[in-house]
């Protein structure tokens, strides 16, 4: 049968059983339509009611440019290793664990800044769902494999990759680079990036096609 957004609809539903808060992933490379995917599911799971769906995005994990400078890692930035990936594994555990208990507290990232941003997403009690998305959320090295665990499902986000290019170059652009500097970090860093993650594509439990992703 061929997937279609309301299948998506359907399907994140369905995760939310038994009373508990589930935690459905969106995984992808970079470019591939993770955050748009994300926000449109979070949207219209959330209709016009009570909200009881969080959008919580992994790139509030960021490591600060100060950071990666003593680090030597700045050329790199978005690569596994520039990012807290235990406190992210941390943050998803603690969601679970206090589900009915009080407001949880999650980093988001400023894109202007590309900066990380703490306790800028609120994540209330009544939250049934979360939906959150990232590069390595199927990493199985380090810290990374810390994560999966914690979700319910993950989703796979597959575009073509001229499209997926074309699109990181713009949003690159969109924030501050010129066309040279955004190709140019696009075909260097974010490439090799897309290739690990790309690597982990078999280890989803969908893959969520170009069709639905707007391609």
């Amino acid at each position: 049968m061929p997937q279609t957004f309301d299948d998506l609809l359907v399907r994140a539903r369905s995760l939310k059983g038994d009373g508990r808060r589930a935690i459905l992933g969106i995984a992808g490379s970079p470019g591939a339509g993770k955050t748009t995917l994300a926000e449109r599911l979070v949207r219209e799971l959330n209709g016009a009611g009570a909200p009881w769906v969080a959008h919580v995005p992994m790139d509030g994990f960021h490591l600060a440019d100060a950071e990666l400078d003593r680090l030597g890692r700045r050329g790199r930035k978005g690569a596994p290793d520039t990012f807290d990936a235990a406190g992210y594994a941390a943050l998803l555990r603690r969601l679970r664990e206090e589900a009915d208990d009080e407001v949880v507290y999650a980093p988001g990232f400023e894109r202007v800044l590309e900066q990380p941003v703490a306790g800028a997403i609120p994540v209330p009690p009544q939250a049934r769902l979360v939906v959150t998305e990232g590069n390595y959320l199927l990493l199985g090295t380090g810290a990374w494999a810390r994560v999966r665990p914690q979700l319910d499902e993950v989703w796979f986000c597959a575009l073509d990759e001229d499209e997926r290019v074309r699109r990181l170059v713009a949003r690159h652009e969109r924030f501050g680079k010129s066309h040279e500097e955004a190709v140019a970090w696009v075909l260097c860093s974010d490439q090799r990036n897309a290739e690990l993650v790309a690597g982990t594509r078999g280890l989803a439990d969908l893959v969520v096609t170009g069709a639905v992703l707007g391609a």
